[in-house]
């Protein structure tokens, strides 16, 4: 494989206006306006809210925080590899994108945060960190795969990574054949609407709301109701400081569902080399 330098990669990019995605610019005002059926009563059920709330938790949770994140772009820790590529399905359910991209990205962002070469540079303002970077074709793009050799020649992760979106579409197959459209409209829609700006938050809100515990060589923040909403990724300075570390809620105070899950897998020998911030 060839490696492009960033060099060579800002001598042949243009400067501005950007290119849109429109692909993506059309998927994410489709899905919003689906999210928007919630708000007819004939879509309403608890039982679908309920549904929603589960599947913000598998895909959301386990799948991004725990997988994506956590086990594979910083190898926070290890577990067998069917669990791995369990928690890696559960991510794409998300359907932010392929699970190679997304952790090529976030290795990205991690290298150079907030600065030239992070594809969602908090400096930038709140809505470029939030979602405008994903709706343009930009200079960082062009850098991804550079940061996933590891993950890159997996078949699973490239299965995953190639007909996430297919698999979501036989996920709603099978919601509407459980109960119709309400359950469409809050599995599907509602779910990942919510799930990505929760998810997104973390780009932006944590690099700008919040205090910061550790001086680290960026903007991070530890923020309190990003941490609720994305089980524990809001304490996003601490996280920045100890990149390795399993835990990212350091202080007693700083609730992190993941970490505690990661405990209990741990617990039942299902997660092993855990690492965790040094005192």
């Amino acid at each position: 494989m060839t490696i492009t330098s960033s060099k060579q990669i800002d001598e042949t990019l243009p400067a501005t206006p950007l290119r849109r995605k429109w692909h993506v610019i059309v998927f994410m005002i489709a899905v919003h306006i689906g999210a928007l059926l919630a708000l007819l009563p004939i879509n309403f059920t608890w039982t679908a809210v309920g549904l929603a709330v589960f599947l913000h938790w598998i895909t959301g949770g386990l799948g991004i925080t725990l997988g994506f994140h956590r086990l594979v772009t910083h190898r926070s820790f290890q577990t067998p590899k069917w669990l791995e590529y369990f928690f890696i399905f559960c991510g794409s359910l998300s359907c932010e994108g392929g699970v190679i991209d997304w952790v090529g990205l976030h290795r990205q962002h991690h290298k150079h945060s907030d600065g030239k070469g992070d594809p969602h540079d908090s400096s930038r303002g709140f809505w470029w960190s939030h979602m405008g970077w994903m709706l343009y074709h930009i200079p960082e793009d062009w850098e991804i795969h550079r940061y996933t050799q590891d993950i890159v020649d997996d078949p699973v992760y490239q299965f995953l990574q190639n007909y996430f979106f297919p698999i979501q579409i036989a996920l709603g197959v099978l919601l509407y054949l459980l109960g119709g459209w309400p359950f469409v409209v809050w599995g599907i829609f509602v779910r990942l609407v919510v799930v990505f700006h929760c998810t997104w938050f973390v780009n932006s809100a944590t690099h700008m709301f919040g205090y910061r515990t550790y001086d680290s060589d960026e903007r991070s923040t530890n923020c309190w109701w990003v941490a609720l909403v994305t089980y524990g990724e809001g304490w996003h300075n601490n996280h920045h400081a100890f990149q390795y570390s399993a835990r990212h809620g350091l202080k007693w105070w700083e609730i992190d569902l993941t970490w505690m899950t990661i405990q209990l897998l741990q617990a039942v020998g299902l997660a092993s080399k855990v690492k965790l911030a040094s005192k």
